[in-house]
């Protein structure tokens, strides 16, 4: 009879540690996943605001040529200045003329950085939209030869497309002789030339 309440009490004992010990891991198992869970929270939290900040300051596309050494199009911070994307672009020939244009100021997307070399800036052929001079002379006429793209824009029947082949021909052939010679530039025949050329010159 004392044998079989000792088995009893013996049985109920090693219940009882065994619920404790299940229940302490269960508990840990619990605690742990708990823990994993905020550890997931906190890196989606730290990603989001990665991506927050990456969206603030963003990225931009330049197209630098000229005197560089490799013209291309770059991709540079939001913020960054006109010096950092000479920098991509291999850096200024020994030609160039980089005084031309500010080189502190900040690039803007889908801006084309135009460095002209000494010899053009002695002949006033400056173009981009950083460049310190202008393409309109005192009577408000369009200089052919330095004018930056919005500029010619702004002439009649001149559009995106008109615009880029006039500044890639002054550049092929060293600028415009003649405002006549604009008829050469492929897109701009003589009723085109009609309408500009009192608000043009060379």
């Amino acid at each position: 009879m004392k044998d079989r309440w000792v088995k009893k009490v013996c049985r109920f004992f090693c219940a009882a540690c065994a619920a404790v010990l299940l229940a302490a891991g269960c508990g840990k198992e619990k605690a742990d996943s708990l823990s994993e869970l905020e550890l997931e929270q906190n890196e989606a939290e730290e990603t989001a605001e990665e991506a927050v900040q990456q969206e603030e300051s963003g990225t931009v596309f330049v197209y630098v040529c000229g005197a560089v050494n490799a013209p291309g199009v770059y991709e540079l911070a939001g913020d960054a200045r006109v010096y950092e994307a000479i920098a991509l672009a291999g850096g200024l020939k020994d030609a160039a003329a980089g005084e031309a244009l500010n080189q502190a100021s900040t690039v803007t997307d889908g801006e084309r950085i135009y460095i002209p070399t000494a010899e053009e800036l002695e002949k006033g052929i400056v173009d981009g939209q950083t460049a310190e001079v202008t393409g309109t002379d005192n009577q408000g006429k369009i200089n052919i030869n330095t004018a930056a793209k919005e500029e010619l824009k702004t002439l009649p029947g001149i559009g995106d497309a008109k615009a880029d082949s006039i500044i890639s021909y002054r550049e092929a052939n060293g600028g415009f002789q003649t405002v006549e010679e604009l008829m050469q530039v492929e897109g701009i025949k003589e009723g085109v030339f009609n309408k500009i050329k009192d608000r043009i010159i060379s």
